[in-house]
Order: C-alpha cells, then sequence, then structure tokens
C-alpha cells in the first residue's frame, strides 16, 4: 500500500476556519455529544470505504472525521493540532510492542 505521510505538510485550513464554516453552515453545538455522535457515524463509513477499498471515498470520509474532531476539541477549548504535537510527544517516549499489523500498543 502505497505511503504518503512524508508529504502532509501544507494545509490550508485551519481549525478555526472550519469551525467557523460549519457554525454558519449547522449552526452553534448545543451539545458536545451529537459532534461525538456524528464523528462516529462518520467513522463507519470510512470503515466501510477502507474496507471497499474506495480510494475516492477514504480520503473524504477521513476528511469529515476530521473536521469533526476540529469542532469537537474547540468546544473545551482545545486546538487539535497542539493536542496532536503533545500526545506525538508522550508516544515517542513510550516503549511499544507491534502486533505485526501495523498497529499496536504500549508497554
Amino acid at each position: 500500500m502505497k505511503k504518503n505521510c512524508k508529504n502532509n505538510t501544507a494545509r490550508i485550513e485551519t481549525q478555526q476556519a472550519m469551525c467557523d464554516w460549519a457554525e454558519q453552515t449547522f449552526g452553534p453545538v448545543s451539545d458536545p455529544k451529537a459532534l461525538w455522535d456524528r464523528a462516529m457515524l462518520e467513522m463507519a463509513e470510512l470503515g466501510e470505504a477502507v474496507a471497499d477499498r474506495d480510494i475516492s471515498e477514504i480520503g473524504k470520509e477521513a476528511s469529515d472525521v476530521l473536521i469533526l474532531l476540529y469542532r469537537l476539541v474547540d468546544q473545551f477549548g482545545l486546538h487539535l493540532d497542539a493536542e496532536l504535537d503533545a500526545k506525538m510527544a508522550i508516544n515517542r517516549a513510550r516503549k511499544w510492542s507491534s502486533k505485526g499489523d501495523g498497529t499496536g500498543s504500549h508497554i
């Protein structure tokens, strides 16, 4: 399977821009749990696209999940990119056990 992680540095959208668009389009969030619920629905759609190896849908569905995650963390005053950087620092400091399928768990 093709890997493209090394080319992921160019971003146009920001968390603020995505959240502003979503609020203008869908209105204010009445309960952050609704965003989580919708993200889980989008994850299921992403799972279907992955199972079908539907490249045209995988990126779209993964993006839907990310948009919802950006909006969800914003409800709590967090910035997802900063949270990701902090979590990767923790992950890099941990010891890991590989499952042999591209996943693993910390030990």
